[in-house]
């Protein structure tokens, strides 16, 4: 089987390309816009001789590929909102590639990662398989763009129901390769173990749903095994977990000191949202079955983060 991977340099594709490298024997062409950072990667990452690095002029319909995955995109919040509207025209770039390829090749699976933000709103409670997505259209500012460029790439899915396409719609990812530095709870979390400093938090409860390469990888695996299908999917684990059970949990497990308080900034783009997760478990009939809760997926991961940070 080929694959080719779109967004190669992004962390949750190496994670990906990672788990593949321990469980299958594919043929893997990776596409990314810095391919000498990429060669440097699969050089570190004793990959050499297994995978093809390309640049993305060289994706076109004359090469034949069983599945296309699609990680173009920003994982950092800040970076998306600095990136602003432009982040609609790469992702629609991008997209259009690929499905220019399935269009004319339908044999061909294209997974396209997506995000849990497409449904909008608050998240007073997890969305489900009836909730309906909600966009401010009157009040756009630079936080939405990201949101409604998977919207958008999405129902265009949808409209091509005679094509093999999955939007995978990722809630919340960690892994112990990604950015510390970057500002979401977790990784203000992991900071102040690591650091040996007090985390400061507010005094608001909120629930997230932590999937971690492997079960990623598990979901993943099952779409390529699964029937040609169009459909939208939500990540999930066995369980998620809200934000003072996972502070009393990691305080336990690697001493976490935090303190509440009222006046903390929250820079986290994720703020508002205040049950971010999904119970729609739509990927069970396609084969996914997570192997970890929210919180044994992210003990593991936090047990290998690189030394750097002792």
């Amino acid at each position: 089987m080929r694959i080719a991977i779109l967004g190669a340099t992004s962390q949750i594709a190496k994670d990906l390309i990672l788990s593949f490298s321990k469980n299958k024997n594919y043929d893997f062409v990776l596409f990314g816009r810095n391919v000498e950072l990429l060669d440097k990667w699969i050089t570190n990452a004793n990959l050499n001789g297994e995978y093809q690095v390309q640049e993305y002029s060289h994706f076109d319909n004359s090469q034949s590929y069983d599945v296309i995955i699609n990680f173009v995109g920003i994982g950092d919040p800040i970076k998306a909102q600095k990136m602003g509207s432009d982040i609609l025209k790469i992702t629609e770039q991008y997209d259009d590639m690929a499905l220019d390829y399935v269009r004319r090749h339908k044999e061909t699976k294209y997974i396209f990662l997506s995000s849990g933000a497409v449904y909008g709103g608050k998240y007073e409670e997890p969305v489900n398989e009836n909730t309906a997505a909600m966009i401010d259209i009157n009040n756009l500012d630079t936080a939405d763009w990201y949101a409604i460029a998977k919207l958008y790439a999405e129902v265009k899915h949808r409209s091509l129901s005679d094509l093999s396409i999955v939007d995978v719609r990722v809630f919340n990812y960690f892994s112990h390769t990604q950015n510390m530095d970057a500002r979401f709870l977790i990784t203000d979390i992991v900071r102040a173990i690591k650091n040996k400093e007090v985390l400061y938090t507010g005094p608001d409860d909120i629930v997230r749903d932590f999937i971690t390469p492997p079960d990623f990888y598990n979901l993943i695996q099952a779409i390529i095994n699964f029937k040609s299908i169009n459909i939208a999917l939500d990540c999930y684990t066995k369980y998620p977990i809200s934000k003072f059970e996972l502070l009393s949990k990691l305080k336990d497990k690697f001493g976490l000191y935090y303190k509440i308080s009222k006046r903390i900034e929250i820079i986290d783009a994720a703020k508002t949202k205040i049950n971010y997760f999904s119970t729609n478990k739509l990927a069970k009939s396609m084969g996914y079955i997570p192997s970890k809760t929210s919180i044994d997926g992210l003990i593991i991961e936090i047990n290998l983060i690189d030394e750097k940070y002792e």
